[in-house]
């Protein structure tokens, strides 16, 4: 009786001891990755504010820096890091579904993350049309990997809630965060990780925070639609929304699957540096970086954004990601929006714009990735404006459902069955 009742003591303590190191895990993790979000994004500024300084010489010089950073990225990519191309989402989904811990651990290794946060700052640098947010989602689920080897039996949850925590702590976003968990990187809820993956967006979120401080990413915009005809936006942003985000995702997943295009990498990288560039120059230097300065004042101030912008803006994304340099296309992808809104907004005489860039960035995004929750609560947490939860819902499911007669799924479910085409 007394051997029974020392052994299941003895099991118990076994289970909550493992219990207890797991939750330590996720924890630790996402304190690791709110101070690498938190770095990356410090950083990232510095980078575009070195390159505004660039241009301040002359607005000529990209013409020669960027085709030259594109190339060079690109080598060094190839060469040392040869999983940290392009936004890193793709990887993370890759890795999840592999089982084989060699195949794995090279698609979300610390080497991989190392190259993403480098060689993603260096694109920002050179005048690359990419954001931090997609990159911090692989650094975030490579993090959790490297302490997954602590407790191999979850390593599927460990990058889920990595990936989750990434995104969390990039933009501010701890609901969005989870949902991208949910819908887009595992598309099923998983009870018994969904603490665990609350609890490691929890502390990447709280360590973000402490580090940038506690900011709404596109500042408050508290405009909304007022009814009648302005309601007619929803529609057209929707639709408009979903066929550029659908062209664009079809796009960026054919060029992939071009074999000219990739017999020549470094050449490629030159050629896509150079038409951004040339994208720059008729932009007036808009389109460079992640434009997250542009969209947040004309969020914020309610003013249109040039006219050329978000097509302008859409090609140089495209261009950037066709190259294969470090880069997400998550800030891009919601400036691009923001163009197309407030080109639209033009037809709605009266109808405040900000309301309508907000309409067309859900739109946009929405038909690139097609995970429209995601889209629309990521962009409701971002601007901090609740009077547009309905009318943005709607655009994005609209949206969804558009792109989808042009692209059969989402961008990084596309991208990431060059990893692994069998599972995903």
């Amino acid at each position: 009786m007394k051997l029974a009742l020392t052994s299941r003591r003895k099991r118990q303590f076994v289970i909550f001891s493992s219990r207890s190191k797991r939750r330590a895990i996720f924890l630790a993790g996402g304190l690791f990755i709110g101070v690498a979000a938190a770095a990356l994004a410090w950083l990232a500024d510095l980078a575009q504010d070195a390159f505004a300084v660039l241009l301040a010489h002359s607005r000529y010089w990209p013409l020669l820096i960027t085709p030259l950073g594109f190339l060079l990225s690109v080598y060094l990519t190839n060469r040392f890091f040869p999983n940290a191309g392009g936004s890193g989402i793709p990887q993370a989904i890759a890795a999840r579904h592999l089982t084989d811990q060699g195949a794995r651990g090279r698609l979300v290794s610390l080497r991989a993350a190392v190259g993403k946060f480098v060689l993603t700052l260096f694109g920002l640098l050179v005048g690359a049309s990419v954001g931090r947010e997609g990159p911090t989602v692989q650094i975030g689920a490579s993090i959790m990997f490297a302490l997954g080897r602590l407790s191999p039996r979850r390593q599927p949850a460990l990058i889920l809630a990595g990936a989750s925590a990434g995104v969390a702590a990039a933009f501010n976003t701890p609901l969005a965060g989870i949902i991208f968990g949910i819908e887009e990187m595992s598309r099923s809820f998983e009870t018994r990780a969904s603490t665990l993956i609350i609890a490691a967006v929890v502390a990447a979120g709280l360590t973000s925070i402490a580090l940038l401080g506690n900011y709404t990413y596109f500042g408050s915009s508290p405009m909304g639609l007022r009814g009648g005809l302005d309601w007619l936006a929803i529609p057209a942003c929707g639709i408009v929304g979903g066929l550029a985000g659908g062209l664009f995702n079809r796009a960026v997943v054919t060029a992939g699957t071009i074999a000219l295009l990739n017999r020549r990498p470094l050449l490629l990288a030159l050629g896509c540096g150079f038409a951004v560039a040339l994208c720059g120059l008729a932009s007036n230097d808009a389109i460079y970086g992640t434009s997250y300065g542009q969209v947040k004042s004309a969020l914020e101030s309610g003013t249109p954004l040039p006219g050329d912008f978000g097509v302008l803006k859409l090609l140089a994304t495209a261009l950037s990601s066709i190259s294969g340099l470090p880069g997400g296309i998550f800030s891009p992808s919601l400036a691009v929006g923001a163009g197309l809104g407030s080109n639209i907004a033009a037809l709605f005489a009266g109808t405040p714009v900000a309301a309508i860039m907000l309409l067309g960035m859900v739109s946009y995004f929405s038909g690139v990735v097609q995970a429209p929750i995601t889209a629309f609560v990521i962009v409701i947490e971002m601007t901090d404006n609740h009077a547009m939860v309905i009318p943005v819902m709607a655009a994005s499911l609209l949206a969804y459902a558009t792109s989808r007669l042009i692209a059969e799924e989402g961008i990084y479910h596309a991208l990431a069955k060059r990893f692994v085409p069998a599972a995903v």
